[in-house]
């Protein structure tokens, strides 16, 4: 039950995610990508508030799951990545500010290997 609340929010949130950033894409006109910042920024506000919910017992494990992994997860990726990073913050140390480093590092090199396997097996275009 608990998956099919996880693929169910995620349908939902992936929809909203395209509306929305289309909508905003369209209002804000050419140039930087409005539309995905803002999924991004709303995403983070409301994988916070709802975890807090979750914690002060304001609802239940399986809301904060759908909510969280679900909704959120197909919304923007990014709020989970913002809520492990905010998480590790609060816990003091450097975990936070080395999870970011690598996150951004991890990703913008993966991103660079898959363009160049694209092009060396798809060919340039």
């Amino acid at each position: 039950m608990r998956l099919a609340l996880v693929c169910l929010g995620g349908a939902f949130g992936s929809g909203a995610r395209f509306l929305l950033a289309e909508w905003i894409g369209k209002a804000a006109g050419p140039g930087l990508p409005w539309g995905t910042w803002a999924v991004n920024v709303i995403g983070c506000f409301a994988i916070e508030l709802v975890v807090l919910a979750g914690a002060r017992e304001h609802l239940s494990s399986t809301a904060v799951l759908t909510l969280t992994t679900g909704v959120l997860g197909g919304f923007t990726t990014y709020s989970a990545f913002n809520n492990q990073t905010l998480a590790l913050l609060r816990g003091g140390g450097l975990g936070g500010v080395l999870y970011v480093a690598a996150t951004l590092l991890g990703c913008a090199l993966s991103g660079l290997c898959g363009w160049a396997l694209g092009n060396a097996v798809f060919g340039r275009s």
